[in-house]
């Protein structure tokens, strides 16, 4: 395909890339919830995972596969037999799939990771891409660090795997080393030096290192790129991945610089922000680019005078092009179905029958503890309908104590699956430790408690608290997350969270990998 036309393809890494940051794995069902979401806003290729990384991931990208049409779905796969069998045993049955090799290519990995020589990498990368093309048409190959590989080398590299058939060539960033001049040289070279380069779609994957990741994106498309690589809310490796939100916004809002269109449904945009947000349990940062709280925020004076006037004074979007919603309808306890249907239906959601009455049910419970409930507290309750490890231990009373002249006191019960009621009543440094102490000693779990995050889901001083744990057993990383008025509350939810998931993985030994976050048979690719 020439790379003049004028679509540029995003191929979103999310489920891949952006999973392998740390804390922000996913369970098959949150995958499958993101797969059709990312259905839902347009993008044209969902890497869907790295099949032989584990049993996990490969009925994850399966699971993908089978139950989302419209986008291509693509596995990743090492240069080997092996992989790439995986890969295409987990594709085939989708509609329309896509197998990426990857081989790193730089000296640095030449040496230290591979130990191979270039005529080595070459004849490896070939292979990999013809034992691609038995299974499908549809190949993309990666030299790994293109961008801190020799300028001839890479080009040797892309020409021998075109030859052998690949039909999209992707040139990575991947320790986000390289600066927009630079990367933009690299295309213009691999353009002029390569033949039968202008038979395939050069692709573009950036890293967010030196916080570059967009800007070297957008460089590589007015050099010739016709395919974006990224991930909502740019999450993966390190500092993350190109941010899809941002270069999707970029392309459209400057569209008479770039000349270039993707097929994103812009509106759907904060939605599935938010979506991979509450999964992931990776907070949008305030003023992060075009989904953040502040993006269409105006304190001044001077900027509230001139967006008073016409928004284009300090607007150059509008927040209903991201789906960010700007009512002042403020839902409360007297409002009924047909008010919040529409609410959650301008929010960007989509929910059955089923899902909305459980919704409708515990906006009531809501409305009743809250005079006013936000568009973020109608966003809070949609978005926890998935994810929750279910059972087997359930709350079913909480008090706390708390006095600065004496350590504060916990008590609580807790009802199990098989009928078992245990109460305990605990001290601790505060509220919140004493409740995870006494849910560790009504369990029998002990956990090593990592990270604790709490921040305010809408406005008012009876606002949702959101609260998200990271907590480490036995050598594995959990996170648990959870929402209410009550921030007590809202933390011993998430905390008996994360021991419902540990007390699962016991329970299924062999599918434990599968189901919990963290954990890789293999080490994972950094394309």
């Amino acid at each position: 395909m020439s790379p003049q036309t004028g679509q540029v393809l995003i191929f979103d890494t999310t489920l891949r890339d952006g999973e392998q940051s740390p804390g922000c794995s996913m369970t098959r069902e949150e995958k499958l919830r993101v797969a059709r979401a990312l259905a839902e806003l347009g993008v044209d290729v969902i890497e869907a995972g790295f099949p032989a990384a584990s049993r996990g991931d490969w009925e994850s990208v399966n699971a993908v596969a089978r139950e989302v049409q419209g986008p291509v779905i693509c596995g990743l796969a090492r240069c080997n037999r092996d992989d790439i069998d995986r890969a295409a045993k987990a594709l085939r049955d989708a509609e329309r799939r896509r197998i990426h090799v990857f081989l790193a290519t730089s000296a640095i990995h030449r040496q230290y990771k591979l130990n191979m020589a270039r005529e080595e990498i070459v004849r490896s990368a070939v292979d990999g891409v013809r034992m691609a093309r038995e299974h499908c048409e549809d190949v993309e190959f990666s030299p790994e660090d293109a961008s801190r590989t020799e300028l001839e080398f890479v080009a040797q590299v892309v020409e021998a795997v075109i030859e052998a058939g690949a039909t999209t060539v992707n040139i990575p960033d991947t320790v986000g080393y390289t600066v927009p001049d630079e990367f933009a040289e690299l295309f213009r070279y691999l353009r002029r030096n390569v033949r039968g380069i202008e038979g395939v779609r050069l692709s573009v994957h950036c890293h967010d290192d030196l916080g570059m990741a967009v800007a070297n994106s957008l460089t590589a498309v007015v050099a010739g790129a016709r395919q974006i690589e990224c991930t909502i809310n740019g999450i993966g490796e390190r500092a993350g991945n190109c941010s899809l939100e941002e270069v999707v916004m970029a392309l459209r809002t400057r569209e008479g610089f770039f000349g270039l269109r993707t097929g994103v449904q812009t509106t759907r945009l904060y939605p599935v922000s938010r979506l991979v947000s509450s999964i992931t349990g990776m907070p949008i940062p305030r003023n992060k680019a075009v989904v953040g709280e502040n993006a269409f925020a105006h304190e001044s004076g001077i900027h509230q005078h001139g967006m008073l006037k016409h928004h284009s004074t300090y607007e150059i979007m509008r927040p209903e092009d991201v789906g960010l919603s700007r009512s002042h309808l403020v839902l409360g306890k007297h409002s009924g179905r047909h008010a919040l249907r529409e609410r959650v239906k301008d929010l960007g959601f989509e929910l059955d029958e089923i899902e909305f009455n459980r919704v409708f049910e515990d906006f009531k419970l809501l409305a009743d503890r809250k005079k006013e409930l936000f568009d973020g507290d109608i966003e809070a309750l949609v978005l926890r309908l998935e994810g929750h490890a279910a059972g087997p231990w359930t709350l079913g009373k909480l008090r706390t104590v708390s006095d600065d002249r004496v350590a504060a006191e916990a008590e609580l019960r807790l009802h199990h699956r098989d009928g078992r009621v245990i109460e305990h009543c605990t001290t601790g440094d505060g509220p919140v430790d004493a409740a995870f102490k006494a849910i560790e000693a009504a369990t029998g779990i002990q956990v090593a408690l990592r990270k604790f995050d709490l921040h305010s889901v809408s406005g008012g001083e009876d606002a949702q608290g959101e609260a998200v744990v990271y907590v480490e057993h036995g050598g594995r990383s959990y996170r648990g997350s959870s929402v209410s008025t009550n921030i007590v509350e809202s933390a011993v939810q998430a905390f008996l969270e994360v021991i419902n998931r540990i007390e699962l993985a016991k329970s299924l030994p062999g599918r434990a990998r599968e189901e919990q976050p963290g954990v890789r048979d293999i080490a994972q690719a950094a394309v």
